[in-house]
């Protein structure tokens, strides 16, 4: 997986490399960390991944699961004659107390909410203005 590959990190999961830049995060008083290049590819992983991470911290939040560190890496390829996407993977760690069950309902209802991969998914029409 390291096709146009992203990382995002927050609490326990946050990278630790000079290369990797900061933002302030509203679910997190350290901040997350960001790992990708700047091309279009990797902005369009970028957003699936940050959304994800700070979905997992607003549903656990609500479902009452304990996340001390989540690090999402998102990647894809994209078809070289037409330049479409062939789709984008993302894998999730998540440090948590909570049993694996429980991480394991906080993952699939993240992945069914989470609004930048269900925007991805119907697909959307961009314009010039």
């Amino acid at each position: 997986m390291d096709e146009f590959s992203v990382a995002v990190g927050a609490g326990s999961h946050r990278s630790g490399s000079p290369d990797a830049v900061r933002f302030p995060h509203r679910w997190t008083a350290e901040g997350v960390t960001v790992e990708a290049d700047f091309t279009g590819a990797h902005l369009l992983h970028l957003a699936a991944a940050g959304c994800v991470l700070n979905d997992i911290y607003r549903e656990a939040a609500e479902l009452a699961i304990p996340v001390n560190g989540v690090r999402v890496r998102a990647a894809g390829g994209y078809d070289p004659q037409t330049w479409a996407s062939t789709g984008i993977t993302y894998h999730v760690d998540v440090d948590s107390p909570a049993s694996a069950d429980d991480v394991a309902r906080l993952l699939t209802r993240v992945d069914e909410v989470a609004e930048i991969p269900r925007a991805i998914r119907a697909g959307a029409a961009v314009r010039r203005g």
